[in-house]
């Protein structure tokens, strides 16, 4: 299969001994009850394999509605899966999964969702920070709050459960590049995606996206002291052309923001695009 062929959203790749692996949310109907989660092969991101079901969510009960943004870590020896599922009182919330290699199968790693109870979440992250503290970086949604935000909250060792209360880092109105949408009769500012990257020589970036005119954008964060908090500025965004949910990862040779584009329900792609590590941001060469 070529990419064109491909019809998923929010793209993530894992690359390991010449493979890469990519992992999608299935776009049909929005990703809503589509069962789970496929992973794809490829040795040179060109041709990809027919999809490979690594996570049966019906199987496990997680199959009530969204079905969103699967994200493969490797953490202390396995592989990771978080993603986005719709908790039993409707609320969304992200799941942690893990599996023994990429291809799965995945198993639900601890006993409910990472974000808050209350909370309406989605697209949360693993991050790792230097001194080894897992986090996860996750978007307060818009649809509860109206502004979404992007917040963290600390993770246990083990990963199966937060610890202590999250903190709001900002409001996609305040990033001073997002627009609003209509929404519900009103207005509503989008806050997906959240990735972390460290560059070669140890700035923290994040990139998240969000909408300007009307298409899905990617933008990036930079933290002025290299650490998780709220010492952080707002940096123009590296894609504009209705692309966006991205992350980062690099092969052998080259470092890579891959994303989906359109953001049309049943159209949408894996896109990738070559980076440059500038050292205190990302470039798109």
């Amino acid at each position: 299969m070529t990419c064109s062929e491909i019809n998923i959203r929010d793209p993530y790749v894992i690359y390991e001994n010449g493979t890469y692996y990519m992992y999608g949310t299935r776009a049909a109907n929005f990703g809503r009850l589509t069962g789970g989660f496929d992973v794809y092969t490829s040795t040179d991101m060109e041709t990809w394999s027919d999809p490979i079901p690594c996570f049966d969510s019906e199987k496990f009960g997680l199959n009530r509605e969204c079905n969103w943004a699967p994200e493969v870590h490797i953490y202390q020896g396995a592989y990771y899966l978080l993603a986005t599922f719709t908790r039993e009182c409707g609320l969304r919330g992200t799941f942690i999964l893990r599996a023994d290699n990429p291809l799965g199968p995945f198993v639900p790693h601890g006993e409910k969702q990472l974000t808050p109870d209350e909370w309406e979440c989605l697209d949360g992250t693993l991050y790792v920070s230097l001194e080894g503290i897992p986090y996860l970086v996750f978007c307060h949604e818009h649809t509860q709050i109206t502004d979404g935000t992007i917040c963290y909250i600390r993770l246990s060792e083990d990963l199966t459960h937060s610890v202590g209360e999250a903190v709001t880092m900002f409001k996609a109105s305040e990033s001073g590049w997002a627009e609003g949408i209509p929404y519900g009769g009103g207005t509503n500012y989008v806050t997906d995606g959240p990735f972390m990257y460290r560059t070669e020589t140890g700035e923290l970036i994040m990139i998240w996206s969000s909408f300007i005119g009307g298409r899905y954008v990617v933008l990036p964060v930079k933290f002025k002291d290299g650490k998780l908090g709220m010492n952080f500025e707002h940096q123009a965004p590296i894609i504009t052309e209705d692309g966006g949910h991205g992350m980062i990862f690099r092969d052998d040779e080259q470092l890579y923001l891959t994303f989906h584009s359109p953001n049309a329900s049943g159209s949408e792609h894996p896109f990738f695009v070559k980076l440059a590590d500038m050292g205190d941001r990302i470039e798109r060469r």
